[in-house]
């Protein structure tokens, strides 16, 4: 299984509304995809004071690499996406993604 984590540097400007349309619209599509679970987004809330610039972000399971390239390529995922860079201060380039290889331990 792969833990799929992306962390967010939102712009401070960001429009909530948008920003919780294209999390909706996510986990639908994660919902949607066989052997894709587990979607959960939400606020960063950095007790430990580590990532301050990443004020918002969003995980899933993928079963697999396959899965999850499947998720990578899927139009509605490219579309959402595009919607989030826009959201982001940067760009695609203030998005940390992290993708936890785990064995079910």
């Amino acid at each position: 299984m792969i833990r799929h984590c992306v962390f967010l540097a939102l712009a401070e400007d960001a429009d909530r509304d948008e920003l919780a349309a294209v999390m909706h619209g996510l986990g639908a599509l994660v919902g949607a995809l066989n052997g894709c679970a587990n979607f959960a987004a939400g606020p960063n809330r950095d007790f430990e004071g580590k990532s301050p610039g990443y004020p918002y972000g969003f995980v899933f399971d993928a079963a697999d690499a396959d899965t999850l390239a499947t998720y990578a390529a899927h139009p509605t995922h490219k579309a959402l996406g595009a919607r989030l860079v826009a959201l982001c201060a940067g760009g695609a380039a203030v998005i940390t993604v992290y993708d936890i290889e785990r064995d079910g331990t």
